[in-house]
């Protein structure tokens, strides 16, 4: 049974503070250029590295005793206690001020900006948003927020018959590849993230109640702002807004696509049937 949430207690955390420090390498960039389906090459010093390497710099590293059943740290540190079991990213917003190169010497400075409480479908969602700031030598090259949200561990079913989905909408600009589980697992190693949500198919099936292993959200953000800065001559985006709609499951081709919208473009990325998981929205 759920511990009962206290919001005026998490709160407490609002304006607490971290930093970490890591350098961008070589082989840093090259993992992950294979598994956002670009060209490897050979990466040398003062090379581009991929627009979202930040996401797999400075993770926080645990002893084994200090993880908790989901493969996450045990909660309470710089993170609220929140007492609710599954946690995943619901969006954030990036602004991209300047490239992250090979060899950068690298800081990021995180603070809790935000810690509330809403009731959904699924019943209680609790949001906390973390704002980053990444550092480089030559000034600021990411400000970010993030929106982290936990809820309840229900496998509930909504009453009636299941709505049809909406026909898929459009795409001017597609490619799709298929997320295959040595694909989550990799993306879980570059980052690593121990939640075995990503990579242990008996957790995440008998313990959480998902039908499969879970793509990555900060994967699916990865891949669209990849999609956006192609689609703008290699530049990446001012500003990068996105939101989780729904998971999007090991197994299937998923697609990421995007349309011109008034000078911005608007993202997503599809399942096989083609209902959007993630939507973003690149603005120059």
């Amino acid at each position: 049974m759920t511990e009962k949430l206290d919001i005026d207690h998490l709160r407490q955390w609002i304006g607490r503070t971290q930093e970490a420090t890591d350098i961008v390498t070589a082989q840093l960039v090259k993992g992950l250029r294979a598994t956002l389906f670009q060209d490897i090459g050979e990466p040398k010093t003062g090379d581009a590295a991929p627009f979202t390497v930040h996401w797999c710099l400075a993770q926080p590293v645990f002893p084994m005793s200090m993880l908790g059943p989901d493969g996450h740290p045990t909660r309470g540190g710089f993170l609220p206690p929140v007492p609710l079991p599954r946690r995943m990213w619901a969006g954030g917003e990036i602004a991209f001020l300047d490239s992250l190169r090979v060899g950068d010497e690298t800081t990021r400075s995180s603070q809790i900006a935000d810690v509330t409480v809403k009731t959904g479908s699924t019943g209680t969602l609790c949001f906390v948003a973390v704002e980053h700031v990444i550092t480089t030598p030559r000034g600021i090259a990411i400000r970010e927020r993030q929106d982290i949200v936990y809820r309840e561990m229900t496998s509930a079913q909504p009453a009636g018959p299941a709505k049809a989905p909406p026909p898929p909408p459009k795409a001017q600009h597609r490619e799709s590849h298929v997320s295959d589980p040595v694909l989550l697992f990799r993306y879980s190693a570059l980052t690593f993230n121990g939640h075995r949500i990503h990579y242990d198919r008996d957790y995440v099936t008998k313990v959480e109640g998902y039908p499969g292993l879970i793509f990555h959200g900060p994967l699916q953000a990865a891949l669209i702002i990849e999609m956006a800065a192609k689609l703008r001559g290699g530049k990446a985006p001012a500003k990068f807004r996105y939101r989780g709609l729904q998971p999007l499951f090991e197994g299937t081709e998923f697609s990421i696509n995007a349309n011109e919208v008034d000078g911005e473009l608007e993202l997503w990325t599809a399942n096989a049937e083609g209902q959007p998981t993630m939507k973003g929205t690149a603005a120059w």
